[in-house]
């Protein structure tokens, strides 16, 4: 599997708060700005999607492809690639939630691999852009809830 790039935050509200966001997929074209559209497939036990196709136009990145995920109560979520898309062969990922103040901190990590060749760097570049423009996406929706 690719390196992993990981960034954090911290957002000025509580692990479920924030956890509600991120398993409110039909909400993702709103906030995560590469997401044209999010479709739960179908749910686990608890309710929340065990499966979603996404639609993503990352510009150089124009895919569509199924993700699976693996829920842990509001503490954290991982997803991996459950359906490739055209571009996009390889995909895991998740958020972490920790408490930090009044507030939560909020880990990403993503590693994505491409059908296409693409040199480490350029990748681990737009790597980064996904996980910062979705950091600070998930931070002002669930801050002005």
């Amino acid at each position: 599997m690719a390196d992993r790039t990981s960034s954090s935050i911290t957002i000025a509200a509580d692990r479920s708060a924030v956890m509600a966001v991120i398993a409110d997929f039909a909400a993702y074209p709103e906030w995560a700005g590469q997401v044209k559209s999010a479709e739960v497939l179908s749910a686990g036990a608890a309710g929340r999607a065990s499966e979603v196709r996404f639609t993503l136009d990352a510009g150089v990145i124009s895919d569509s492809y199924v993700l699976a995920y693996d829920w842990h109560g509001d503490e954290a979520v991982g997803w991996r690639i459950a359906e490739p898309g055209a571009m996009v062969s390889g995909l895991t990922g998740g958020y972490r939630l920790a408490p930090a103040g009044g507030g939560t901190e909020v880990t990403y990590e993503l590693a994505v691999e491409l059908k296409v060749p693409m040199i480490g760097m350029i990748r681990r570049k737009a790597e980064k852009v996904i996980v910062d423009t979705a950091l600070k996406g998930l931070k002002k929706r669930v801050e002005a809830a």
